[in-house]
């Protein structure tokens, strides 16, 4: 039998390869974004091992993890060696890999800048493939009362409903808002449609003393705050 007709599990290969037993013996930190992943696969191929196999599929997304959390299970199993099964265990666990930056975001509720706006947000909207528009109400003490989501697939005047807005920050008792909303494009560039949106939305919450703190363009890797800029 030759010996690529073995299959390379990591069963097989050296102890000093063996990214299980390496996280074991020296910790997760140690380990590489390949060796991980390989982890979760548990094997390769014939032709190659699991780390290997792990490492071409990082090569193929600039070994940007995000970019690999958006890879579909059929993009996935066009690699050869990843069937279903694995495909399925590799979206599950960057999907967790999301949703725990998400509830380390949710911790950060106090508002101090543009940035801990972005930090909290951009979990939520930084990866979407769809614009949305957020709402988030604050006390006078800047810390965050509710995340709402006004809109989803468009942003256009006719999709901001203000009576819906000022009657949550009523409810709530907010006394200011921030504005979020994402560009998949990944332009950071204000739309006129932003710009009417947030004048639209300042103009009708001073009739009841709540301000428009600011309102941020969010993309996967950047965001613009309209307050930054001078723009509100």
């Amino acid at each position: 039998m030759s010996e690529k007709s073995i299959s390379l599990s990591i069963k097989k290969w050296s102890q000093d390869d063996q990214p299980r037993e390496k996280l074991r013996d020296k910790g997760k930190i140690v380990l590489s974004d390949a060796e991980l992943v390989a982890i979760l696969i548990g094997s390769g191929s014939r032709e190659e091992s699991a780390v290997d196999l792990c490492k071409r599929i990082l090569a193929s997304v600039d070994h940007n993890l995000n970019a690999l959390g958006k890879l579909s299970i059929k993009q996935l199993m066009e690699f050869k060696g990843i069937g279903e099964a694995k495909a399925i265990t590799i979206a599950a666990a960057l999907e967790l890999g999301r949703r725990r930056r998400l509830e380390d975001a949710s911790i950060l509720k106090k508002i101090t800048s543009s940035r801990t706006v972005y930090e909290i947000m951009q979990p939520i909207l930084g990866e979407l493939p769809h614009e949305e528009f957020w709402i988030l109400y604050l006390n006078n003490s800047n810390k965050i009362l509710h995340k709402n989501q006004l809109s989803k697939g468009g942003i256009t005047g006719t999709l901001v409903d203000v009576r819906l807005v000022l009657k949550n920050a009523l409810e709530v008792g907010a006394t200011s808002l921030i504005l979020c909303h994402n560009h998949p494009s990944g332009t950071l560039k204000p739309s006129q449609a932003d710009k009417d949106i947030t004048q639209k939305l300042k103009s009708a919450a001073q009739s009841l003393d709540i301000k428009v703190l600011d309102h941020l363009i969010i993309t996967e890797k950047a965001y613009f705050s309209f307050a930054d800029e001078e723009l509100l």
